[in-house]
């Protein structure tokens, strides 16, 4: 055993590529190791399918936010809301999660995750702008906690395999998002023309994917060691407490990275189709390119995490990201419509990597499963609220300047935080927590295993 002080863990420097640690089971063998082989390929399909549907339900609105307008009567800025309200409920009940957590156990919370999603959208098919308001919340909250929890179930169930867990999952998001964008407004005049119903639709993937996750409900909450949950316990237990982290540079550094990221990424989704428009190309033709950079996005939050993993230095991932992403925006200044094509698949690839990255350093970054839960409460709750001000400032921007230049101009500066967060997040090394009760055992195990290896 190696010595570690109980006020302070000591940074870990892993061998392993990315900086995971390769976790053990109490056997020996690698973490999710000793489940049988079709229950983790069950385990698996499950997570993606959860992933999967963390953006369908918020994609949807955008294909048929001038139906919903015509309908209920809504002023621009009105129907704006129900695309920045749950960006900011992602940041705002990811705060909730560890005691959900706490409460259910992660495996369980998932399943809540997809009923309340499921209940969010098919609230929306109710005549009333509140149920349409309201419905949105919902959707936005189940999100959220799906989206906190998903890194930490990962780290606990798929250690051995985080960076092609990671890949799928956040090229599930595309996809899901993707998929909702293209197929929901032809949906209308199968549906007799009804955007309640078309939105409504979107509960049934979800429930499918409930009852593909069903076996996991039965799960104790956590993987028990000495009689007790690594993931779930309650800080009461000797975990280190959320607030052990806040301070800690690389948490820091990888909650910078993923709320500029998002910041770009929803202000891009808002604000291109418009940036085209207004550069001559046509309505639909601009629709066209933003969901058609859904598919290089894809790609690359796809393989992003592989590369990353065998890629050195560690910091080149990040930097390529950001610089994918500058290109794209000084294209849009010099000539927005005529090589959109070029652009949106500059765009597509950054973003894809970005997002990929971001959550994929959540998992490596952390030793434990219970840490990486924190980790992803703090990256994403001040990460989507720091998002939610790009689609308003870039917006106001425009209408101060009445010009995209200067709007562009300033994402393009904002990416050189995110480039400087994403190097420091690029470091292969533990956050540590501090606290009134110092480390809890299984963090020192973990790094303890680490150093081993």
């Amino acid at each position: 055993m190696i010595s570690r002080s109980t006020d302070t863990a000591t940074r870990e420097t892993s061998p392993a590529p990315g900086g995971e640690p390769p976790a053990l089971s109490e056997a020996g063998e690698p973490a999710g190791a000793s489940h049988g082989r079709w229950a983790l390929l069950l385990l698996g399909i499950g997570l993606i399918l959860i992933g999967l549907n963390l953006r369908i339900g918020i994609a949807a609105i955008g294909p048929v936010i001038g139906e919903i307008r015509a309908s209920l009567g809504l002023s621009a800025t009105t129907v704006s809301l129900l695309t920045t309200i749950p960006v900011v409920v992602f940041g705002a009940f990811a705060f909730f999660t560890p005691g959900l957590t706490r409460r259910f156990g992660m495996h369980r919370l998932l399943g809540v995750v997809l009923l309340v999603l499921a209940a969010g959208i098919l609230l929306r098919l109710q005549p009333s702008m509140l149920a349409l308001f309201a419905g949105t919340v919902l959707v936005g909250a189940a999100i959220a906690v799906g989206n906190v929890v998903m890194p930490a179930a990962i780290k606990q169930d798929f250690s051995h395999r985080v960076g092609v867990m990671m890949g799928l999952y956040t090229m599930a998001l595309f996809v899901g998002a993707a998929f909702a964008s293209g197929v929901t407004a032809p949906l209308l005049p199968v549906l007799g023309g009804s955007w309640r119903a078309a939105l409504a639709i979107w509960a049934v993937p979800a429930l499918l994917a409930l009852t593909v996750w069903v076996p996991q409900l039965r799960r104790a909450p956590g993987r028990m060691k000495a009689g007790r949950s690594i993931a779930d316990a309650p800080s009461e237990h000797g975990e280190p407490p959320f607030r052990s982290i806040l301070t800690d540079p690389v948490a820091i550094a990888v909650t910078g990275f993923m709320g500029l990221q998002s910041l770009s990424y929803y202000t891009t989704v808002t604000w291109v189709p418009t940036i085209l428009q207004d550069a001559g190309m046509e309505v639909s033709a601009a629709g066209a390119m933003i969901a058609y950079s859904a598919f290089p996005a894809a790609v690359a939050a796809l393989v992003s995490p592989a590369l990353a993993s065998r890629t050195r230095p560690a910091w080149l991932p990040p930097v390529l990201a950001v610089l994918l992403l500058g290109a794209a925006y000084l294209g849009l200044i010099v000539s927005a419509a005529n090589g959109a094509l070029v652009w949106m698949t500059l765009l597509g690839l950054g973003l894809g990597a970005s997002i990929s990255l971001s959550l994929t350093y959540i998992v490596w970054r952390s030793p434990t499963a219970h840490l990486t839960g924190h980790l992803s409460t703090m990256s994403q709750g001040f990460g989507y609220l720091i998002a939610g001000l790009g689609p308003l400032g870039v917006g106001a921007l425009h209408s101060l300047t009445g010009s995209w230049t200067v709007p562009l101009a300033v994402l393009g500066a904002i990416l050189i935080l995110q480039l400087v967060s994403g190097v420091v997040a690029s470091r292969p090394v533990h956050i540590r927590a501090r606290g009134a009760h110092g480390v809890e055992a299984a963090e020192r195990e973990a790094g303890e295993e680490c150093s081993a290896h």
